[in-house]
């Protein structure tokens, strides 16, 4: 067989052969499932979540989605859980503990511990009927009939498994919170992500120069003005009111035309009616006007007054595009 027909075909198996055990993770969803999901979501305390190997590299992904919408989490190795740092969990934290076989020495030794502590426990793992499966108080099945790895040995589909029942754990806690995209900002507020559910149209414009001439400013004036301010763009304004926009294009479509152009004033090249933008919208939505219509200015306005220039390199630079 050719190598890459040989790799293509053992990628495409593999791809298959996970989504078939994540399909078939919503028929094992039971009532446990519900009440793990309300034990957390009614807790007055954390969630701290705990693993061995793989198990607890998907522990620590399952923490990250947690405290990202809304779930207080921390990861506690368990390893290291019972060598000091079971003092990691409080009298109100809730435990899930994640283990394939749910036998591991770390596990048989953990558990009990947890137990004494009268701490509510969640088993995320591939066998029910395991250790881990008989003492905790609820169990979410995330059994798969086979790993991708040939030699059924390496941790794949299992951990596969462990991490979609983690989203589905994440995303019901997120709808019963009422979890909005504003809230989501609160806790990405360093990301472009965040930057696109809270950064506004003035947090942008404010940064810039204000370019404004009125409707008799001569040419001269309004080259000046453009070039001062650096925005390839100037208002043209009366009594603070946006009457009209000049472009850098509107200025080489002048000098297009006529070779003369002494006796012109800002009113005779301008364009009327330009595209306008509230300042206290989101800058996403001055993304897409300006997407919509080709242009990389906006006038933005405040109470109806012209409030200053919102350009397509200031959404670049904010990571909005």
């Amino acid at each position: 067989m050719n190598p890459k027909s040989s790799i293509l075909n053992t990628a495409k198996s593999t791809i298959n052969l996970e989504s078939e055990a994540i399909s078939n993770l919503a028929n094992l969803l039971t009532e446990d499932f519900v009440e793990a999901v309300e034990l957390i979501y009614n807790s007055k305390g954390r969630v701290i979540i705990t693993g061995i190997g793989k198990s607890a590299i998907i522990a620590n992904k399952i923490v990250a989605t947690l405290n990202s919408t809304g779930t207080p989490s921390v990861f506690m190795h368990a390893a290291d859980a019972i060598h000091g740092d079971l003092g990691l969990i409080l009298e109100d934290d809730i435990v899930i503990c994640i283990s394939k076989s749910g036998n591991t020495p770390e596990i048989k030794v953990l558990v009990p511990l947890i137990k004494n502590a009268k701490n509510k426990m969640i088993a995320i793992t591939s066998n029910k009927e395991s250790f881990l499966g008989q003492q905790a108080d609820y169990v979410l099945n995330v059994y798969v009939a086979q790993e991708a790895c040939p030699n059924n040995l390496a941790p794949t589909t299992s951990t596969t498994a462990q991490l979609v029942m983690g989203d589905a754990l994440a995303v019901c806690l997120l709808e019963l919170r009422g979890f909005s995209s504003r809230d989501f900002a609160k806790y990405h507020p360093g990301g472009s992500l965040g930057k696109r559910l809270y950064l506004r149209v003035n947090d942008l414009s404010s940064q810039n120069q204000k370019p404004k001439v009125g409707l008799e400013a001569t040419i001269q004036e309004v080259i000046v003005e453009i070039s001062e301010k650096m925005l390839g763009v100037t208002a043209v304004v009366e009594d603070d009111r946006i009457i009209g926009i000049i472009t850098d294009g509107d200025l080489r479509r002048m000098l297009s035309k006529s070779s003369d152009f002494s006796s012109l004033k800002a009113k005779d090249i301008m364009s009327k009616d330009p595209r306008r933008i509230q300042e206290d919208a989101m800058a996403v939505d001055a993304k897409e006007v300006m997407e919509e219509h080709g242009i990389s200015q906006l006038l933005v306005e405040h109470n109806g007054n012209y409030a200053g220039v919102v350009h397509l390199h200031d959404l670049i630079k904010e990571g909005i595009i």
